[in-house]
């Protein structure tokens, strides 16, 4: 059974910083996801195994640096440049094998409790 869990997030003013952490039971396929009240939730980021490959949506890209820490199994969500947009319960996702795809929710097999992020205004 793999287990995620987030911690990290908070209240934060806009154009301030967070970083969100997600310690995992093993070494997987990672990805990051938001989910905002009355939306669906969407892609933020992934990182590969290795760590060798990242990816993230356009609207995080520059700000936002995803990483992992594979001798801890933990992967990090590095938040720049926060926007009042960006508030959202955040959750970290794994594949425990690679589906073809970062960005689509049903192509990952186990998912975090969760945590929110409030950027203000």
């Amino acid at each position: 059974q793999v287990q995620l869990v987030e911690s990290g997030g908070g209240l934060v003013q806009a154009g301030g910083s967070l970083r969100l952490s997600c310690a995992a039971s093993g070494r997987y396929f990672m990805g990051w996801f938001r989910q905002a009240p009355g939306k669906e939730r969407e892609f933020v980021s992934a990182i590969s195994r290795s760590g060798g490959r990242t990816s993230y949506a356009d609207s995080v890209k520059g700000r936002f640096t995803i990483s992992r820490d594979n001798a801890e199994n933990t992967v990090y969500l590095q938040m720049g440049r926060l926007k009042p947009e960006d508030t959202a319960v955040y959750y970290c996702a794994a594949q425990t094998t690679y589906s073809g795809s970062d960005v689509y929710t049903s192509g990952y097999d186990y998912w975090g409790q969760g945590t929110q992020v409030t950027v203000s205004s």
